[in-house]
C-alpha cells in the first residue's frame, strides 16, 4: 500500500487537501481508501516492471542487431529501423516496429496553390473528381493537423502534367519527421497454423 507523506498519525487528508480526524472517518471510506492505495501500489510496481521490461528489451534487441552486423563486418548505428525476431520452432516473434510522427511545413501550403493552378488551367468534366480529392485531402481536424494519408494519396495520382508534378515534389519536399515512437510487440502462433495472436501487454487487451 502506498504511503501518502506529511499526514500526521491519527489523520487523513481529504479531497480538498484538509486533515480529518480518523475518528471521524466513516468505516466505508477507510476501507474504500485501502483498496484504492492498495491497488495503486500493485499498479505502481507492475508500471516499473513493464519500464523495466521494454528497456531489457529493447537493448536486447539492439544487442543482437550489433551481434548479427559483426557477422558481416558491419557497424551499425543509430535506430535501424523495423525488425522481427522468430524463435527457432516459429512459434514465437517478437517485433520491434518504430512510428515516425510526420509534419508538413509550409511547402504543403505551396503545393497546394500549384494543385489549384492545375486545376484552373484543366478543362472542365472529370477534373471535378479531383477537385474533390484534393479539397478533400488538404482539410483539416478539430486541431487543425492535415491527415497524412489523404496528403500521400495525392501522391499516388498518375497526372504526368509538369505543374502537378512541380506540386507533387513540394508536398514531398514538405514532409518532417517530428520525432518517432517506438513498440514492441510479440506473436505467438495460433496452433498450426500461419496466423499469428498478440500476447497483449495491456490492461484493456488481457
Amino acid at each position: 500500500m502506498t504511503q501518502q507523506n506529511s499526514i500526521p498519525e491519527g489523520y487523513m487528508k481529504d479531497t480538498s487537501g484538509r486533515l480529518v480526524p480518523t475518528n471521524l472517518v466513516s468505516d466505508i471510506d477507510k476501507q474504500r481508501d485501502e483498496l484504492v492505495q492498495e491497488i495503486i501500489g500493485h499498479a505502481q510496481e507492475v508500471n516499473k516492471a513493464i519500464g523495466n521490461f521494454k528497456s531489457k528489451t529493447f537493448g536486447d534487441i539492439e544487442a543482437f542487431i550489433d551481434l548479427s552486423a559483426e557477422k558481416y563486418n558491419v557497424k551499425m548505428g543509430g535506430q535501424k529501423g523495423n525488425v522481427t525476431l522468430m524463435s527457432y520452432d516459429g512459434r514465437y516473434k517478437v517485433q520491434r516496429a518504430i512510428s515516425e510522427n510526420l509534419v508538413f511545413d509550409e511547402r504543403l501550403q505551396v503545393a497546394k496553390e500549384l494543385i489549384d493552378e492545375c486545376i484552373h488551367k484543366w478543362t472542365q468534366g472529370t477534373n471535378d473528381n479531383i477537385r474533390a480529392l484534393v479539397e478533400h485531402a488538404f482539410q483539416t481536424d478539430k486541431e487543425g493537423k492535415i491527415n497524412t494519408a489523404r496528403i500521400f494519396s495525392l501522391l499516388k495520382l498518375e497526372i504526368k502534367d509538369a505543374g502537378w508534378q512541380n506540386a507533387m515534389e513540394a508536398i514531398k519536399d514538405s514532409i518532417q519527421v517530428a520525432g518517432s515512437k517506438s513498440y514492441i510487440r510479440i506473436y505467438e502462433r495460433i496452433g498450426a497454423s500461419e496466423n499469428y495472436k498478440a500476447i497483449p501487454l495491456d490492461i484493456a487487451a488481457v
